[in-house]
């Protein structure tokens, strides 16, 4: 199950590091000086009273949680609505209950110099499929309302290097990210922009975009002060108008009657591109499945609980929406029992961050994997300490960060492209160990489950076989 500690034993860790960092400079320049401000402060700790006493915060902190208190001092400070960057501090179940299997003897593994297939098509049936070279994409990220330009050429440039696509997010079309992308997946959005007939044409896969994870539909917007001049006039904002992200996408007000002529007049709009759409995983997955397979859709993106965004309420973030790895298996499932696995793709997100996750979902069923927060930390890699320690690192990448023109694009690229290669690669290592050759034949048998949990919801063994002592 989630550890839902996480997050805060992560901040102490930090804390931690960065105290011990300063003491470490101390005592290589003053020793006597860090002796004698080593002693006052446990002398303090060991002999005052707890109310007055500095770790009776610690003590606090211990079971309410540091994320839990800088956030109730927010809400008091503020009194409104606050939105968490990067998604919930709290892992959901994820992959970690999960193990593969090992090719040996009953089974084979494939020899070193074998070459092992992860290209992927999306969208099959569609006139004009979607064809990448391995089975990770760059999930939405806004520009504008969310990353800067330079951010988001970087991405689409990196992710052209890796030989896959990116994804424009739900801000405005951005020019300059179509010509720095080989492979670009637009979404439809829930503001109303980019639904000009000149832009859908430029697309190479259309994503209707009905919500996502850490927001789930809920309507929000980006005050005009947030946004750069240039999303002004891309999102074609009058002074002082707020980009509205409604809650319902304009003109589907009966998604069973009015989403197939949409998606229909989308496909001939674009000449045959895949149409399909992003919806966030709740308890009501199948159903709206359901809606989105009898509108005709080429492919289904969902996301799971764990997803990220550049800004949404924390109640969202924790406590709505299903975990990833239960959502792709619910998913996949359901495509099966339609019959249509092999013609509607399933692309899956949320929390996903390393080769081992994304092998998992895929052998849970997607055929493909959205990655967001894990791609920008390998995007500015080392280029974070621009910000930090003053600023937190989304300084460089945010639409109106203070370091974000500092990002060296070029640099940024390469970092994500070696970053995606590098993926790939541990990917094509994880299927050789199955006994694989290509990351389509991954499937669920090649999983076992290490708790009871696990294997009933997902429907795979228990890596620990009945009559065991653990079990008895």
């Amino acid at each position: 199950m989630g550890n839902r500690k996480a997050g805060s034993t992560d901040l102490w860790k930090v804390a931690l590091g960065s105290a011990g960092l300063t003491f470490l400079g101390l005592w290589l320049f003053s020793r006597p000086l860090l002796n004698r401000l080593h002693d006052s402060f446990l002398k303090i700790v060991m002999t005052d009273p707890y109310e007055e006493n500095f770790w009776e915060f610690v003590s606090a902190a211990a079971r309410t949680g540091l994320q839990k208190i800088v956030e109730t001092n927010l809400r008091a400070q503020q009194g409104k609505l606050i939105h968490r960057p990067f998604g919930s501090p709290w892992r959901s179940p994820g992959t970690d209950g999960l193990i593969f299997n090992l090719a040996q003897l009953a089974r084979l593994p494939v020899e070193e110099n074998v070459p092992v297939d992860t290209k992927v098509t999306l969208g099959p049936r569609a006139a004009r499929p979607l064809k990448i070279s391995m089975p990770i994409i760059v999930s939405g990220m806004a520009y504008g309302l969310a990353l800067s330009e330079k951010a988001k050429i970087a991405l689409a440039r990196g992710a052209s290097l890796a030989g896959t696509a990116t994804n424009t997010g739900e801000g405005p079309f951005l020019p300059s990210e179509r010509e720095a992308a080989r492979h670009l997946i637009l979404q439809y959005t829930r503001g109303g922009w980019n639904h000009h007939p000149d832009i859908l044409k430029q697309a190479d896969m259309i994503e209707i975009q009905f919500g996502q994870a850490a927001i789930g539909g809920l309507g929000h917007s980006s005050n005009y002060e947030e946004i750069p001049p240039r999303g002004h006039r891309l999102l074609g904002l009058k002074p002082g108008q707020a980009a509205v992200t409604h809650a319902r996408m304009p003109g589907i007000k009966d998604p069973q009657k009015d989403l197939p002529p949409l998606v229909t007049r989308l496909r001939h709009l674009t000449g045959g591109v895949p149409i399909g759409a992003k919806i966030g995983a709740g308890n009501d997955l199948e159903q709206d499945l359901a809606i989105l397979l009898e509108a005709g859709v080429d492919f289904i993106a969902i996301d799971g609980a764990g997803a990220a965004s550049k800004g949404s309420p924390p109640i969202v973030q924790d406590d709505f929406g299903v975990p990833t790895v239960y959502a792709v298996n619910r998913a996949a499932t359901f495509l099966k029992k339609q019959g249509v696995k092999d013609k509607v793709s399933l692309i899956a997100g949320g929390g996903l961050v390393t080769p081992g996750d994304f092998l998992k979902i895929l052998a849970l069923g997607a055929d493909a994997v959205y990655i967001g927060t894990i791609a920008l930390f390998a995007l500015t890699h080392t280029q974070v300490l621009k910000a930090m320690p003053w600023e937190p690192p989304v300084e460089v990448v945010f639409a109106r960060g203070r370091y974000q023109d500092r990002l060296d694009v070029d640099k940024a690229a390469h970092n994500l492209a070696n970053f995606l290669r590098a993926c790939n690669a541990e990917i094509m290592e994880g299927v050789r160990a199955l006994g694989k050759k290509s990351v389509r034949q991954v499937n669920k048998t090649d999983l076992a489950a290490l708790d009871p949990v696990s294997a009933r919801a997902l429907g795979i063994p228990l890596a620990i076989r009945p009559g065991s002592n653990f079990l008895s």
